[in-house]
């Protein structure tokens, strides 16, 4: 704006945030819809990388160490099966959510605490804070 331009009014600055929030929401809606379609993508690549990078690990110490040892092909079958295990436990641990971000915490009031409020004898509750005791 040059000094020689009137202020803007406040309806002027008003229309123009609502037209700026409504393109925003408009593609909100559209990039969402990415957004997920593009997250079941990249889990289903992650699953099939972390299954195979386990297999390959498993398989190429059993190997090695069946060379080195001269135990053919013992080795090779255990460390098979444990890449195997290894996969599938990092597979578990990739769909359920198990391996969330740092700081990440279970919200008050979840199964835990309700185990420890129904498992409680009457007149006492499963925290030692609120009964008094410390």
């Amino acid at each position: 704006m040059s000094d020689n331009d009137p202020p803007e009014t406040l309806e002027d600055l008003d229309k123009r945030l609502q037209q700026a929030r409504n393109r925003q929401a408009g593609n909100q809606t559209g990039s969402s819809l990415e957004k997920e379609e593009m997250s079941g993508y990249s889990m289903a690549i992650r699953i099939g990388t972390e299954m195979v990078a386990a297999l390959i690990v498993g398989v190429a110490i059993g190997y090695f160490l069946d060379n080195w040892l001269g135990t053919k092909p013992w080795f090779l079958v255990v460390f098979f099966f444990l890449g195997a295990g290894a996969g599938v436990l990092n597979v578990y641990r990739a769909a359920s959510g198990l391996g969330m971000a740092t700081g990440y915490r279970e919200p008050s009031g979840g199964v835990v605490s309700q185990l420890n409020r129904d498992d409680a004898p009457d007149g006492a509750s499963g925290n030692n804070k609120e009964s008094g005791d410390k």
